[in-house]
């Protein structure tokens, strides 16, 4: 289907403006026969916290399950980011990168999912099996970028509100969602590539706002034009991992110290960390990025707990009035 031309739509694929993100196909072959990858755990045993209740009046909460995706509880209703709850995330159930730590929050364990915020179509944010038991379970509302209504339609996966970079869906009048540019690409099979559009998501909740970034390469004037165009969030949720090498990944996701570097583009009271963990993408190995997180913030004299890491499971709340809070450990 046709979608409007602008400066970052031909009228049939999407693009980055000024720059070409996704990887040429020799990139990808000299990638793949060079790489090194450091090894990963085959499992990570982790005991999940005690389960936060329901936020308070005036709070938002944040509970990281994995990857990308969070669980956020607002006034407005419970909204899962990017959900992923399958074992690999592959076109196949059979093959692919396999996780090797189970969800914080297990799938039946969840509250009612009023929306679901869905930022590309890559097999490690966009999981048609989890999205069908959501619709089945719970029947989200799902916000996306343009492109993917056929895509989750194909899979028996309705309400799905599209949205164009920057456009705004106010379901409610204490409560907006806005779809944010992101350094990305998209593909799910060959021949489709740019056929659907990336984002991340911005949410205004009452007084306080989220900033979901979804996935992103660091642009030096895109966070803070962001930051600057709808105010400083409250809490933001950055990626810091699946960044090498950093000649192939560098367009498309970001490292660490460019994470901390985000954060303060942002102006952002609280980040938290995430796009690292579950599952081996490239050929960092799995600690690496909150080791870099440590050494970036602490070159950049940024304290720890303005931008926390959270083990699955784990909780982090947003109260009016204050700079957010990470659980004591």
């Amino acid at each position: 289907m046709p979608f409007p031309t602008s400066d970052h739509c031909d009228g049939s694929r999407f693009f980055n403006p000024g720059a070409r993100v996704e990887g040429r196909l020799l990139d990808l072959l000299r990638w793949r026969l060079t790489r090194r990858p450091k090894p990963w755990p085959k499992w990570v045993e982790s005991v999940p916290p005690i389960p936060a209740g329901p936020p308070a009046e005036g709070e938002i909460t944040a509970t990281w399950i994995n990857h990308s995706t969070f669980l956020l509880r607002t006034p407005q209703g419970n909204f899962l980011t990017d959900p992923v709850f399958s074992e690999r995330v592959s076109p196949v159930s059979w093959l692919g990168p396999r996780r090797v730590h189970a969800p914080g929050v297990a799938f039946d364990a969840l509250p009612p999912i009023a929306g679901v915020l869905l930022s590309h179509d890559h097999y490690d944010h966009c999981d048609l099996p989890t999205l069908r038991r959501l619709a089945a379970a719970h029947r989200p509302r799902i916000f996306a970028p343009l492109g993917h209504r056929a895509l989750l339609a194909a899979a028996g996966v309705e309400g799905v509100i599209e949205l164009d970079w920057w456009e705004s869906h106010r379901p409610h009048p204490a409560f907006s969602v806005t779809l944010t540019p992101a350094r990305h690409w998209c593909r799910r099979r060959p021949g489709d590539t740019n056929r659907r559009l990336w984002g991340g998501f911005y949410l205004r909740i009452g007084l306080k706002s989220i900033y979901f970034l979804g996935d992103s390469g660091y642009d030096a004037t895109l966070f803070a034009g962001i930051g600057a165009r709808l105010g400083a969030p409250d809490l933001a949720l950055i990626p810091i991992g699946a960044y090498a090498p950093r000649w192939f990944m560098r367009r498309a996701h970001m490292n660490p110290a460019e994470a901390v570097r985000v954060h303060r583009d942002l102006g952002a009271r609280l980040s938290l960390a995430m796009h690292w963990g579950c599952w081996s993408l490239t050929d960092e190995g799995r600690d690496d990025p909150p080791r870099g997180l440590a050494a970036a913030l602490l070159a950049a004299n940024v304290a720890p707990n303005d931008f926390g890491i959270l083990a699955p499971g784990g909780t982090a709340r947003v109260r009016a009035g204050d700079a957010g809070s990470l659980p004591q450990t």
